[in-house]
């Protein structure tokens, strides 16, 4: 085994980011923060990238293409929270790896968080004095107690999936080292693995009942930004970290190239690839198409050296991410911090987490596989009872403000799963190294619809009195709901944009939803929202009763940089 190949076992994990040993605290962070990259080789030069934000943009203390947080937003998050339940999810959840006393400080009545680093501000969240005394958590994804209820063969009725394909395969599959080759075989791309099984998957889950929408259908890149508009952004990164005159890299890049992440064209190609691209991703789930659930199927791998040459390993296994274990450098970001406390106040992990772990142990029993074992944990943190789920800070998991789970089956380049992988997709069995296999393909899209099933099958749906009182309740109470963050919305007045006590006592009446809006048009005469109100359905969700207080969902995105 050479030095690289032992470097990338002994410290990398098989998942998106990777972290090594001997550069100290602050390196351990840069390539934490190297969010989705699963190189087969990890070298020091890998944490060029991430001080970017420490340096060339160290006033904003921001990450990576990150946006400046409105921290206004979370006024609407007031008294949502006790303070025990705030402090499960900090110590437990989010911040397991502590954090800074001047970062975040709890007390009785409301905990004192750092906004911006540079001016020192604070944003005071103000606890509910009980969990009777809780407010209306406001939030654009229904929990399943809020779904409709289920009719025998379809319990995902009424829920919004968006299938989040990891990565991009095609011509981009070698771009992202997200290819390898064994011999003459057909390469292994996982962006062309993960969007074959989301179709498949896709199929299954609207037999049972859900809206599936896709993230990515194609291998075409969701964000507009090529490479190339980012090579003055990689040269400033490169200069600011101690190359004053960093090269090209050439038209391609030598995938053996030891200093090829010294190059302004894997820089740029990061940033391309990498940030813009999750981010625009982010930008479309958050803006567009607002489930109620995101699941990122990927492929896990471990490292292969040379892609022409891969290595194939004994090694197969399983696991799926949540998001959370935020780094203390992590939390030091402005923007980094912020998220986390939106995404805990908007308690998508009491959520995601149960789904997770049954997914998993759908997902396990479908396979076979045994739970992967992080080598360090000082990216991770084990959750939930099925120990198969972790709990991470991703880019998606992090951005994707809804409930996420990030499923992590098989390992490409293991001998078991390259073989399968190999053999295509087929219907019934076929002997693959003396087991009788179904299609790797349909064992994966399978096992998640059965998981899913199981999960929503056994929730327990408001009734139509219900969700009727609490619409009420809501409609008369809030003033305006959350901005959208990066969204120009407009949507604040007149009242007209709002569903009226009147209109939703005439829904909840009658029934059904006549028409495709709900409420009034605004003065522009765009519709109010009604894409996740059910005709027929009366008791649909909380947040649909509490639609009309959001901000229109119609609204154009803000000119942004990536």
């Amino acid at each position: 085994m050479n030095d690289e190949a032992r470097m990338t076992n002994e410290y990398s994990s098989p998942n998106d980011e990777c972290l090594s040993g001997g550069f100290g605290a602050a390196s351990g962070f840069v390539l934490r923060h190297l969010s989705l990259i699963r190189n087969s080789v990890i070298r020091p030069s890998l944490f060029l990238l991430l001080l970017f934000p420490l340096t060339l943009h160290g006033a904003d203390n921001l990450g990576v293409l990150g946006s400046k947080p409105k921290w206004e937003v979370l006024e609407h998050y007031q008294e949502t929270i006790t303070h025990d339940e705030f402090t499960h999810l900090i110590n437990d959840v989010y911040c397991t790896h502590g954090f800074a006393a001047d970062l975040i400080k709890i007390d009785n009545d409301a905990a004192q968080i750092l906004a911006n680093r540079e001016s020192h501000n604070v944003f005071t969240l103000r606890f509910a004095p009980d969990a009777n005394s809780e407010a209306h958590t406001p939030r654009l994804w229904r929990p399943a107690k809020s779904l409709p209820s289920a009719k025998p063969g379809k319990p995902l009725l009424g829920l919004r999936v968006a299938l989040d394909p990891g990565h991009l395969g095609g011509k981009w599959a070698k771009m992202e080292e997200r290819w390898f080759q064994v011999g003459d075989t057909k390469p292994v791309t996982e962006g062309d693995l993960t969007l074959r099984v989301s179709r498949m998957l896709a199929s299954r889950l609207r037999k049972l009942g859900a809206t599936v929408l896709y993230v990515r259908n194609s291998t075409d890149p969701i964000t507009p930004k090529r490479p190339g508009d980012f090579k003055k952004l990689a040269r400033k990164i490169l200069i600011r970290n101690g190359l004053p005159q960093p090269r090209m890299g050439g038209d391609v890049l030598d995938p053996n190239d030891p200093e090829k992440e010294q190059t302004i064209r894997w820089q740029s190609e990061m940033l391309f690839y990498r940030y813009s691209e999750i981010r625009r991703r982010a930008l479309l789930v958050n803006t567009k198409l607002h489930p109620d659930l995101v699941l990122c199927l990927h492929f896990n791998a471990e490292g292969w050296g040379d892609p022409s040459k891969p290595t194939l390993i004994d090694n197969n296994h399983l696991h799926l991410l949540v998001n959370g274990s935020y780094l203390q450098e992590e939390l030091d970001l402005d923007d980094e911090r912020f998220e986390m406390i939106r995404r805990l106040l908007s308690r998508a992990y009491d959520e995601e987490l149960p789904i997770a772990d049954t997914v998993a142990l759908s997902m396990a029993k479908a396979t076979g596989l045994p739970p992967y074992q992080y080598p360090t944990t000082l990216t991770t943190t084990k959750v939930g009872s099925s120990g198969y789920v972790y709990a991470r800070n991703l880019l998606a998991t992090r951005l994707y403000r809804c409930p996420v789970v990030y499923c992590e089956p098989y390992v490409m380049n293991s001998k078991d799963g390259f073989a399968r992988i190999q053999a295509g997709d087929y219907d019934g069995l076929k002997e693959i190294n003396g087991v009788a296999r179904k299609s790797i393909f349909r064992e994966y899209a399978d096992s998640v619809a059965e998981g899913l099933a199981e999960y929503y099958r056994n929730r327990e749906a408001y009734n139509a009195p219900t969700a009727a009182r609490i619409s009420s309740i809501v409609t008369s109470r809030d003033k305006f709901a959350e901005p959208i963050f990066d969204v120009t919305t407009n949507r604040i007045s007149p009242r007209s944009n709002f569903l009226s006590n009147l209109s939703a006592s005439k829904i909840f009446c009658r029934g059904k939803f006549g028409g495709s809006f709900v409420g009034n048009s605004n003065f522009c005469k765009r519709s109010t929202i009604a894409l996740r109100c059910f005709s027929g359905r009366p008791a649909l969700f909380i947040e649909t009763s509490h639609a009309a207080t959001i901000p229109k969902l119609t609204a154009s995105p803000c000119e942004i940089p990536w």
